[in-house]
């Protein structure tokens, strides 16, 4: 992949397609294909493969997809299943009609069984039930991983599934009810700092543990995997399973390798946003999965580390909130 390589990022506007093409610019590449929701809309299939036969696009990130938080997947798991699976169908399918040389998938940490061992290793997809309360966007991306690999095995694609860990960083949304962990608390701490409230209350007990990356990082690492000479990059690629008898999807997970409790988490942000009050957490909200600790081994490997700390990540964010939520 070099500067003057097509790329399309899909998702350009959220959270990790954001971070992918502010990586990209800053190191030169000058070909990136955008569109906004507005300009394309990726679950018309149709629309979809107009645009590769026009713009001919030789790198794909497929980071666009519907995500949301504990209650968002919980108020509208039909939306999420639908709208994923047809996102996905639609890039990946014109990828390979359009000759995409390779082609990274973006999924989350959640494919994984909610009671797997810690940390999790790519091997443990499809080994045990999923947290409820994502299902339905887990398995859209599970399918994704899959259909991954059958155009490989069948068409002889390069197309990588990417699982990164939790992300936050700029761009990430800070609804009060729809968001992420980090951008929820972010949020909570600064208006009840701003309305002087004695305390913040946190949904569930804090004891879960769970692993942050910042964005740009995980936008390092997926640009670093895209660039890995093709030896390497076919490694990552697995095998047929038909053929080896192994389960080796085409599948790697990208994270920092280290996680923290909510409590540890909270008083974190507690501290960046400048709060002084007190923390209550609120046990008839639910936990969630009890931990999600990536085995970044296979990234580690192919020559990559995360080198933002959890404390400069939230210091950054809570900048980015202030200067989009003024």
């Amino acid at each position: 992949m070099s500067p003057d390589s097509r790329i399309y990022v899909a998702g350009h506007r959220g959270l990790v397609g954001s971070a992918i093409v502010r990586n990209l610019e800053a190191h030169g590449y000058r070909n990136l294909i955008k569109r906004t929701h507005a300009e394309l809309d990726l679950e018309n299939g149709a629309a979809t493969d107009e645009l590769f036969a026009q713009q001919r696009p030789e790198y794909v990130f497929l980071a666009a997809a519907k995500v949301g938080g504990i209650v968002a997947n919980n108020t509208y798991p039909a939306e999420f299943i639908r709208s994923n699976l047809a996102v996905q169908d639609s890039v990946i399918h014109s990828a390979w009609r359009h000759g995409v040389r390779r082609l990274l998938f973006l999924g989350s940490s959640c494919i994984y069984p909610k009671l797997a061992a810690q940390p999790l290793k790519e091997a443990y997809l499809l080994t045990g039930p999923l947290e409820p309360t994502n299902r339905p966007y887990a398995l859209a991306k599970i399918a994704g991983i899959e259909q991954c690999w059958s155009y490989n095995r069948q068409y002889g694609t390069k197309f990588l599934a990417a699982m990164p860990t939790n992300l936050y960083g700029p761009g990430d949304n800070y609804h009060p009810e729809n968001s992420h962990v980090i951008p929820g608390l972010i949020r909570k701490f600064h208006e009840a700092k701003v309305a002087g409230r004695a305390s913040v209350a946190v949904w569930g007990s804090g004891t879960p543990r769970r692993e942050f990356m910042y964005s740009d990082d995980m936008a390092a690492a997926c640009i670093h995997l895209m660039k890995l000479p093709d030896a390497q990059f076919e490694e990552l690629l697995g095998s047929d399973e038909s053929v080896t008898g192994r389960f080796e999807p085409p599948l790697i997970n990208v994270g920092v390798g280290q996680d923290v409790t909510i409590r540890e988490l909270a008083v974190m942000v507690k501290e960046v946003t400048g709060f002084t009050g007190g923390i209550e957490f609120d046990t008839s909200r639910p936990d969630g999965t009890p931990r999600k600790l990536m085995d970044v081994s296979k990234l580690d490997s192919v020559g990559w580390k995360a080198t933002t700390s959890l404390q400069d990540g939230l210091r950054r964010s809570y900048a980015d909130f202030l200067a989009t939520n003024p």
